[in-house]
């Protein structure tokens, strides 16, 4: 039987006038991996830390197991800014010592990309203090998952992570053996690393069994039979489950709740976004063109980052840019952007960049735009427009959308100076589509959202008629949002992915094992490859977009056919002619797959 390491009875805390948390009583035990989700402000922090005993509750008590060992990671570290990584995450350790330890070894990988932390000025002897929060934020979880602990109780751990980075912390949290709370709005690493969900709502923890996906799932149903939520929020419950029910393109396994009542709980549900009538309309407000790159070469400063790109954002295009930190994802954007700004004047290094005459940009970048702090929220809105057509007879008042982002009525009245982190880019984010543009950019648009706020944006999204580039090192909204994924490997290039996010981290994987692999030179008899001409390379990347177009039009072909086989699930030979269409479809993409990678080699 499990031992219980934490409990927690009848607990609350009251901030000013509102109760953050009235009467919770819950409890950790052995093995147990526990989600912590809820709207930014509603608790979910001061839980944790009461859990952690890092905070006093006003009535009721928390008590943990005599010799418990406990790991925290809050969102402020206590790191010594004086000392160097070395001395805080390895401690006194011999050489031979912490680099014969696998778990040491492992944890310094993962998180820094080698044992000689790559990108940090000296290595393991760099002194903390210069470095930025996310680096800090880096060492302070290193140093925590290469000690022992009973339990684990984490804030936001993937904040600061790359993609392959929370790829490699879901794999390892799953693998150790102690247990773990853990706050944070990603909801792929939710799903991998989870087996319960804590959901803080209006000063109550609700419990479900189950990942993300289990959660989504018991939730609506909550909400369907106790009618005590609105039907907006409802809706998009239903939605989002619906989604997760039909599976995103990179998805490889499917939800564990029970199939029969979530297809139930679906039934009426549309599809999140009519992709051909979306294609239709945005080549309606966008033309022919939006971005046509060909043989572009970007740099930052004197740095290279991608050269000889030929590309190509068509109307409605949705794509994601997933790549390593400084390869280029966001100075290729910004390099679209100022071609755009310019009316296509301002031109890379080489190359040329065609930008659509009709080309309305809107960029939300890493940083939050500055804003007269006096300004009310609503005033804020209202200083861009009054009203936006959000298309297919869709329109929505400023107060409307503000209260989708979550701003309700008073909170729309409250000075932009009092706003937190996540209220300020959530404003920055409404004030880009109040401005009706035909073309997003988002760059980590997930930063500071609760996983509430990220599924109304994604709503919003599902209908917005455009071109969109999302970078972004949360799967579940790039799966969510965009229909093909891109990647830059660091290498110069941009290549498609058809598999999505799982290919990408499985080519970067390839890429470090075949960089382990050359230390040796090749042999001197092997003749190298003969280098293909200017023309070839052009040939191959005019196929490689044909080809793009083809897989295109099978996923919808395939689409059709998924709906045409639920409509017909009685008639067994319509479904059986409809399932051999499916096969031979499924045939035509991997031999349009192969020979996508075999171009992407050659351009």
């Amino acid at each position: 039987m499990a031992v219980n390491l934490v409990n927690v009875e009848n607990v609350s805390k009251v901030y000013g006038t509102r109760a953050l948390l009235d009467g919770v009583s819950l409890g950790v035990s052995e093995g147990d991996r526990t989600g912590v989700v809820g709207r930014n402000g509603d608790g979910k922090t001061t839980l944790i830390r009461m859990l952690a005993k890092l905070e006093e509750a006003d009535t009721g008590r928390v008590t943990h197991s005599g010799g418990l060992r406990l790991g925290v990671l809050t969102q402020h570290d206590s790191l010594d800014p004086e000392a160097t990584v070395r001395h805080e995450v390895i401690r006194d350790l011999a050489d031979h010592e912490w680099a014969g330890n696998a778990k040491i070894r492992d944890v310094l990988t993962g998180l820094f990309g080698g044992l000689d932390l790559p990108g940090f000025p000296q290595g393991l002897d760099t002194v903390i203090g210069p470095l930025s929060g996310g680096e800090r934020r880096r060492i302070a979880l290193a140093k925590l998952l290469i000690e022992e602990q009973d339990i684990l109780i984490l804030d936001e751990p993937t904040n600061h992570l790359d993609v392959e980075g929370i790829s490699w912390l879901a794999n390892h949290l799953r693998e150790r053996r102690s247990a773990l709370v853990c706050v944070t709005h990603d909801r792929w690493f939710l799903d991998q690393v989870c087996t319960r969900m804590w959901d803080v709502q209006r000063g109550a923890v609700y419990e479900y069994e189950g990942g993300y996906s289990d959660y989504v799932f018991a939730r609506a149903e909550r909400e369907r039979i106790a009618a005590t939520e609105e039907v907006k929020r409802q809706n998009l419950v239903r939605k989002e489950l619906a989604w997760l029910r039909r599976g995103a393109p990179a998805r490889t396994s499917k939800p564990r709740f029970r199939v029969e009542a979530a297809n139930e709980l679906i039934k009426d549900v549309p599809p999140p976004r009519d992709r051909s009538e979306l294609m239709k309309f945005a080549s309606s407000r966008l033309g022919k063109t939006v971005f046509d790159l060909e043989n572009v070469t970007v740099q930052a400063g004197p740095k290279v980052l991608l050269k000889h790109l030929t590309w190509q954002l068509g109307p409605g295009d949705r794509f994601g840019l997933v790549g390593v930190n400084g390869a280029g994802k966001t100075s290729l954007l910004r390099a679209l952007a100022d071609a755009a700004r310019s009316a296509g004047e301002e031109q890379p290094a080489a190359g040329r960049i065609a930008v659509g005459k009709t080309v309305k940009l809107a960029y939300l970048s890493q940083e939050v735009a500055e804003l007269d702090p006096n300004l009310r929220v609503l005033e804020a809105v209202q200083q861009v427009r009054d009203r936006v057509d959000l298309g297919k007879g869709r329109e929505l008042t400023a107060g409307q959308l503000c209260e989708t982002f979550g701003f309700g009525k008073e909170k729309q009245w409250t000075p932009v100076g009092d706003l937190s982190g996540g209220e300020r880019r959530r404003l920055q984010l409404l004030r880009l589509l109040m401005d009706e543009p035909n073309v997003l950019f988002l760059d980590e648009p997930t930063n500071d959202l609760d996983i509430e706020t990220l599924t109304q944006l994604e709503d919003l999204l599902d209908g917005w008629p455009g071109s969109m580039v999302v970078i972004s090192h949360d799967r579940f909204f790039v799966e969510r949002t965009t229909d093909r994924v891109y990647a830059l490997l660091g290498d110069g290039a941009l290549r498609m992915l058809p598999r999505g996010i799982d290919e990408y981290i499985e080519r970067r994987h390839a890429m470090e094992e075949s960089a382990a692999r050359a230390t040796a030179p090749a042999p001197s008899a092997e003749k190298a490859a003969p280098e293909k001409s200017a023309a070839d390379q052009r040939a191959a990347k005019k196929e490689l977009q044909k080809i793009e177009r083809q897989l295109d039009k099978i996923s919808e072909k395939e689409t059709k056919l998924h709906a045409a086989i639920a409509e017909n699930a009685t008639d067994f030979a319509k479904v059986a002619e409809l399932d051999a269409e499916l096969r031979d479809l499924a045939g035509q993409r991997e031999e349009l797959e192969l020979r996508w990678l075999e171009l992407a080699e050659e351009a």
